[in-house]
């Protein structure tokens, strides 16, 4: 007679030593994060047009919980936590980015995920480019739709994938998903190319404009913003970067903004955001549409990082500067030296960017002047391998 053993068990010593193993794992490979201060020139944050601080969104939260805007909102939407002041920033943002309607969530990351495991069904095809932020990969390992990836920035891949989905019986609906502006290369996406292989294959664009909004396109409201409206474009348009609050929009149709609203779990299980700032938000869109020079004060800086920091191997495309070195720990100890000499810049390593890309991630805000890049490029002159 066989006797069945007994799998070894797993006590929770066993259990945190495994973590503590794989932790040195991380350490030894130059990967293991870890929180650090702020401290030194800002180099790093998302705070492009340096609102977070401003003394008209200080203002506008001052002005808010004078006249009773609550600071949190005391449950989800569905139940009693969907507050005047979301419902105010939805109708605000729609008129602003030119759209049917727009859903309010706590950030991007949960926006993205609502939207790409919720709405694409079992028989479509999400088709994105590898290089989508980790939101949009999550929320499409949660949903049904088959996914595929394609090579970043080819938008004859995105053609192909879906032709040869056709061709092998598929029936439901294509969608693209993509970044306008890529959030560790700072390079664009084609959305006049993207648009029309959506048109010819009657398939939904999904553009997340995390890093775009605010700073690119006609009136801040983005580089895809020529395609607001369409039926078949939603958009991600976030209040947590260049305008200097938390938060994000999708904007789209009304009928998409309905189904997440109906099966969206990110947005029906999530207690819904502060109406504080949902108020604060709205004061957001109205100072980039009222102070256009915040944005050409941060081209000038873009020209300035072409001149001095491209010579040194960084790519200036955008406000997003990425300079590659390579490997994980020399990227880490350029990095600690530039931030010992003063300046607030990070490493990047896998899995944030792909094997053998480890860089420097180099942001412009406003919060810097073209001295401080000049600076910047003297220190990296010295430091760099």
């Amino acid at each position: 007679m066989l006797v069945k053993r007994a799998m070894p068990r797993h006590s929770p010593a066993m259990q945190l030593a495994a973590q503590r193993a794989h932790l040195a794992q991380l350490a030894e490979a130059g990967r293991l994060r870890a929180l650090i201060p702020r401290a030194g020139i800002d180099m790093s944050s998302n705070d492009y047009l340096a609102l977070a601080g401003s003394s008209r969104l200080a203002e506008a939260a001052r002005t808010a919980l004078a006249r009773g805007v609550a600071l949190g909102s005391g449950g989800s939407r569905l139940l009693r936590g969907n507050d005047a002041e979301h419902v105010a920033l939805e109708e605000e943002a729609a008129r602003f980015f030119g759209c049917e309607a727009a859903l309010f969530f706590g950030s991007g990351y949960a926006a993205n995920t609502a939207l790409l495991s919720a709405v694409p069904q079992a028989h479509d095809l999400v088709v994105h480019d590898a290089l989508v932020h980790a939101s949009m990969h999550d929320g499409m390992r949660l949903g049904r739709a088959r996914c595929v990836a394609t090579p970043h920035g080819d938008v004859s891949a995105i053609d192909d994938a879906i032709t040869a989905w056709r061709t092998a019986g598929g029936t439901g609906t294509p969608w693209i998903a993509v970044e306008s502006l890529y959030s560790m290369d700072g390079d664009r996406a084609d959305v006049t190319a993207l648009i029309a292989v959506a048109d010819r294959h009657d398939a939904m664009l999904i553009i997340d404009e995390a890093h775009a909004t605010g700073v690119w396109g006609e009136g801040a409201r983005g580089i895809a913003a020529a395609l607001h409206g369409r039926v078949n474009v939603v958009t991600l348009n976030t209040f947590g970067k260049a305008l200097g609050g938390e938060g994000a929009l999708l904007c789209g149709p009304a009928i998409v903004r309905d189904f997440l609203v109906a099966r969206a779990r990110p947005f029906i299980f999530s207690t819904a955001p502060a109406p504080l700032g949902a108020a604060v938000a709205r004061e957001s869109l109205r100072i980039v549409a009222d102070e256009p020079d915040r944005r050409a004060r941060l081209q000038a800086l873009i020209a300035a990082a072409r001149h001095h920091l491209e010579p040194l191997g960084a790519r200036v495309e955008s406000q997003i500067v990425p300079l590659v070195i390579g490997d994980d720990r020399a990227a880490m100890h350029v990095a600690a030296a530039v931030q010992a000499a003063g300046f607030d810049v990070r490493g990047i390593r896998p899995p944030t960017v792909p094997t053998g890309t480890a860089r420097l991630r180099i942001t412009l805000t406003l919060h810097v002047s073209e001295a401080d890049i000049v600076a910047l490029a003297t220190v990296l002159r010295d430091v760099l391998p």
